[in-house]
């Protein structure tokens, strides 16, 4: 029997949405169980500077460019936050997302309205998509980048262009649209944990864990 874009839909809703959200946390502790169990030596010297929050003002320090670093590479820097911020602010202001998360959660919060979520989706992808050109085309950046690069960037880009199409009834069925958007969500959930986009949550430990140090040393984070 073949199946209909209403089963896929129920499918990706239902059995996808569970299994990929337990691989998601599974995957999300095993990384958090594999961090914390290397360990740390004790640091036995005597700290130079105590100063209390210097962990979370790295994580904001951190996050701002390097003096200088946005005129010499503007496509990297200003390509890289249009999109992080972008995505972030598609995945958690765009009311539709926020009823999962209430479902899933119980939390939930205002949202944008939609013509505003669908502007920031379309200079995420437009970033998106100059990043990943200027990629291809610097030498360096060429050779560096190998196929888990490439992975993550489709992951990314695939719910936004899905949601997109879905959106605006383009190029499929409404049902089956939404459906394959569902789906590279879910492929999104089940390949974070193992893929470069761990950084989307073991960044903020590593920065904190930084500036904590740098605090230790008397050394300016």
């Amino acid at each position: 029997m073949n199946m209909t874009g209403i089963d896929l839909l129920t499918f990706a809703r239902g059995t996808a949405f569970n299994w990929a959200l337990g691989v998601l946390i599974f995957g999300l502790l095993l990384r958090m169980f594999e961090m914390l169990s290397l360990g740390r030596k004790p640091d036995l010297s005597e700290p130079r500077a105590v100063k209390v929050g210097s962990g979370l003002r790295t994580l904001f320090t951190r996050s701002l460019p390097p003096p200088g670093m946005v005129k010499r590479s503007p496509v990297t820097y200003g390509g890289g936050y249009v999109f992080h911020s972008g995505f972030a602010l598609v995945l958690l202001l765009f009311v539709p997302h926020i009823e999962v998360f209430r479902a899933v959660l119980g939390l939930h919060w205002p949202g944008l309205p939609t013509p505003v979520i669908d502007a920031i989706a379309v200079a995420s992808m437009a970033a998106m998509l100059i990043v990943l050109i200027h990629r291809l085309t610097d030498k360096v950046k060429r050779f560096l980048s190998g196929f888990g690069d490439y992975l993550a960037w489709a992951l990314t880009f695939l719910p936004l262009l899905t949601g997109y199409l879905a959106l605006h009834h383009l190029l499929f069925d409404y049902t089956w649209m939404l459906a394959l958007h569902i789906l590279s969500v879910e492929a999104l959930m089940v390949l974070l944990p193992f893929t470069k986009l761990t950084h989307t949550v073991t960044v903020f430990f590593a920065r904190w864990y930084n500036g904590e140090a740098f605090a230790r040393k008397g050394v300016a984070s």
